[in-house]
C-alpha cells in the first residue's frame, strides 16, 4: 500500500493484474467519447503498452480508481534514424476520484519502475505546468518535433536526465519492429 493523499490509502498493482475491459471502461469515463482520435493514439498505433511500467490504482475498497500505461515509441530524425522513447500515458482517474492523488501515485510508480541508470527518455503530451513542476518534464527540447495528428506545442514534453542527447528535429510515432519485441529497461523490483 503506498499513501497517496491525506484521506485516501491505495493500493499501486500492475496494470496486467486488471481485466481489460475495466480497462478500457475507465479510459472512457476519465476522457470521454472520441478518445481514440486523439494524437497520442497516433503516435503509440500498433505497439502494446509496456507491462512492468505500467500500473492500476485501487481505491480503499479496492475498486480500480486509476491507471497508468507507458508504451514504447520512436521519434525519427530527419536522416530516417530512429531514436526509441518511453510514452506516458495515459494518466486516467475516475472523475470522481481526481484530486485525490491517484494520477500522481500512479506517475510516481510509473517513473519510479524505470531502471535511472538504463532510462529512456520519457515523452508526454500534458500540462506543462504540472509535469514539469512534479516530475521534471519540458517543452523546451521538442520545440521542433512533429506528432502524427494535432497538438498543442507547449504539451509536447519530454523527461531526460541529459536533454543534450536528444534529436532537435523528428516525428514521434511507434516502436519500429526493427527495434525488436523487448522492452526498454526497467528496475528490477517491477511488480
Amino acid at each position: 500500500m503506498h499513501p497517496i493523499g491525506p484521506r485516501v490509502m491505495a493500493a499501486i498493482i500492475p496494470l496486467a493484474n486488471v481485466d481489460a475491459e475495466l480497462i478500457e471502461q475507465l479510459l472512457d469515463r476519465a476522457f470521454g467519447e472520441g478518445r481514440q482520435a486523439r494524437t497520442a493514439y497516433r503516435i503509440r498505433e500498433g505497439v502494446n503498452w509496456l507491462e512492468g511500467l505500467s500500473f492500476a490504482a485501487l481505491d480503499d475498497d479496492e475498486y480500480l480508481a486509476g491507471t497508468i500505461q507507458l508504451w514504447p515509441v520512436a521519434l525519427t530524425d530527419p536522416e530516417g534514424r530512429n531514436h526509441p522513447l518511453i510514452m506516458v500515458g495515459p494518466v486516467a482517474v475516475l472523475p470522481e476520484k481526481q484530486s485525490e492523488g491517484y494520477g500522481k501515485a500512479l506517475m510516481l510508480a510509473a517513473l519510479g519502475a524505470i531502471d535511472g541508470g538504463a532510462a529512456l527518455p520519457q515523452v508526454m503530451i500534458g500540462d506543462p505546468e504540472y509535469y514539469g513542476r512534479f516530475f521534471g518534464f519540458s517543452a523546451e527540447p521538442t520545440q521542433n518535433w512533429h506528432c502524427p495528428g494535432p497538438y498543442e506545442q507547449s504539451r509536447l514534453l519530454v523527461r531526460c536526465a541529459n536533454p543534450a542527447i536528444l534529436p532537435q528535429e523528428g516525428m514521434l510515432g511507434p516502436w519500429p519492429e526493427d527495434f525488436g519485441t523487448s522492452a526498454p529497461a526497467s528496475s528490477e523490483n517491477d511488480a
